[in-house]
């Protein structure tokens, strides 16, 4: 093999990192598909004097891709102003390589959130409610464990400026955390509640529901979902069941990954929604219901791929 071959494989070698950071940072496999190719894109748009003074390729591939990353979020919001209903992260299947976060690089583990592993609902719910200034810093410093001096080149800010962006964004992610529940807890409590779904009966359900659930649906305007959220125990339950009794045709199974238990809906073998769940004080309090097809990719993909 010659230097040139070694050189285009450790760049491809890359690849399975920026995905993940692209993951992290836009919640959505093919945005962060897209993300990596374009930075791709940039990489190979340089000439060979310019690709040879580069002397760390793998640092400028993360710079490309932040950056990339930050263009997407700075117009998401115009971009889900055209979006069909509410808008959710995509939720992972176990085993997912978008799941792997990176090796800790960072000198200072105190300040990590301890994210790398992380990606349930809850915590991707929160990381999209961040600034996109925010949200680059917390992944990339708490996650794949980038120096904060590190991250100020790549956005263009100073290291201090950088440091209290993750600081308020790591805010927001311990305040997520304390609401946390062993994931023993989480899937009884989720067991309990998909039970009662089961029974077709009100009651029974808004009683395995907080009194203030909120219950979030993701068609993509491609398949029939709520286009707002359903707010309040009795209107979440009756909602849910209608969705069910809609559904008789669905196969249900319960899944764990990342600390949390997921409800899987399959329709001959394929996947068809997703239901994951919030759970607070033993009962459920948000439950995110993706139905769109592009977002339920990983459950299509053999694990560990």
């Amino acid at each position: 093999m010659t230097d040139q071959d070694d050189s285009v494989a450790g760049l491809l070698d890359e690849r399975a990192r920026l995905l993940a950071i692209g993951y992290r940072m836009l919640g959505n496999h093919a945005e962060a598909e897209d993300a990596v190719q374009e930075t791709y894109v940039r990489w190979y748009r340089l000439d060979a004097s310019e690709q040879a003074a580069i002397r760390n390729p793998a640092a400028w591939l993360t710079t490309a891709m932040t950056r990339v990353c930050l263009n997407v979020l700075d117009s998401a919001r115009h971009r889900r102003e055209s979006y069909v209903g509410e808008w959710l992260p995509e939720p992972l299947a176990a085993g997912s390589p978008l799941a792997r976060g990176g090796e800790a690089r960072t000198a200072d583990p105190a300040d990590q959130a301890s994210l790398a592993d992380e990606v349930t609902m809850a915590l991707m719910v929160v990381l999209d409610s961040l600034t996109p200034a925010e949200r680059v810093a917390l992944v990339l410093h708490d996650v794949f464990g980038y120096r904060f001096d590190e991250i100020a080149e790549m956005v263009g800010r100073t290291p201090q400026a950088v440091r209290k962006l993750a600081s308020t964004a790591r805010r927001h992610v311990d305040e997520e955390r304390r609401r946390d529940v062993a994931p023993m807890q989480h899937r009884q409590v989720v067991e309990s509640f998909v039970a009662a779904c089961l029974t077709g009966d009100v009651a029974t359900l808004v009683a395995r529901l907080d009194p203030d659930a909120v219950a979030t649906s993701d068609g993509g305007g491609q398949v029939s979902a709520a286009l707002r959220p359903v707010v309040g125990a009795e209107r979440v339950a009756r909602f849910l069941l209608g969705a069910f009794r809609k559904s008789s045709d669905l196969e249900a199974t319960l899944e764990d990954a990342a600390g949390e238990t997921r409800l899987v809906l399959r329709r001959d073998g394929v996947v068809a929604a997703v239901a994951t769940f919030r759970v607070t004080g033993g009962r459920v309090a948000n439950v995110w219901l993706t139905l769109t097809p592009r977002k339920l990719g990983s459950w299509l993909e053999p694990a560990g791929d």
